[in-house]
């Protein structure tokens, strides 16, 4: 008889180790079913490939004629009407149509917004002074049009921004110093 108490003994022991494992597996198909359902979210921090500078945040100074001048973190995809937007819209009588408001915006770029005045009396929206390309927010086509600038040299002075003066252009080595004797009376900062 001790025989046959010690098989079941085992029997039950046997029964009991295979409910726990059987548990023990039901839990962790549950708890790792639960973790797998999230959904998981990649955050690249690289910048646009196809425009450097672009990604990511911008900051941005724009006055003139908005209701809201002043110095805004935007994201760096978006356009000057969206800049024009997040400093509460035109003022009244400011004047957009020489202004490319789809162009994107850059960080550390000044837009401003002439007045209808200002634009009969010659301030353009990129420079503030007539004539002259400002290096701070001119875009990639208005440095293009500088003698001896290309687009790889208008990229470089794009990417070298803010310029606290046309001298750093130079240290900045965006432009070598033959290039900048040329452009220096055909540009502001």
């Amino acid at each position: 008889m001790k025989i046959l108490h010690t098989k079941t003994d085992l029997i039950i022991a046997s029964f009991f180790l295979a409910g726990l494992f059987v548990l023990a597996l039901g839990a962790g198909l549950f708890f790792f079913k639960n973790q797998q359902s999230e959904e998981i979210q990649i955050i690249s921090t690289a910048q646009d490939e196809g425009n450097p500078g672009q990604a990511g945040e911008a900051v941005i100074d724009i006055g003139g004629a908005v209701l809201a001048p002043g110095v805004y973190k935007l994201a760096g995809n978006l356009r000057i009407g969206d800049a024009i937007s997040a400093a509460g819209g035109l003022a009244e009588g400011a004047d957009t149509t020489k202004m490319n408001l789809a162009a994107k915006i850059s960080d550390g770029q000044k837009i401003y917004i002439p007045t209808r005045e200002e634009s009969i009396k010659g301030i353009t929206s990129t420079t503030g002074i007539k004539g002259l390309i400002n290096i701070n927010s001119a875009s990639e086509q208005e440095l293009d049009t500088l003698p001896g600038i290309g687009p790889a040299t208008a990229k470089k002075i794009i990417a070298s921004r803010p310029y606290s003066s046309l001298d750093d252009l130079v240290s900045k080595k965006a432009v070598s110093a033959s290039v900048y004797e040329k452009i220096k009376d055909l540009i502001s900062y």
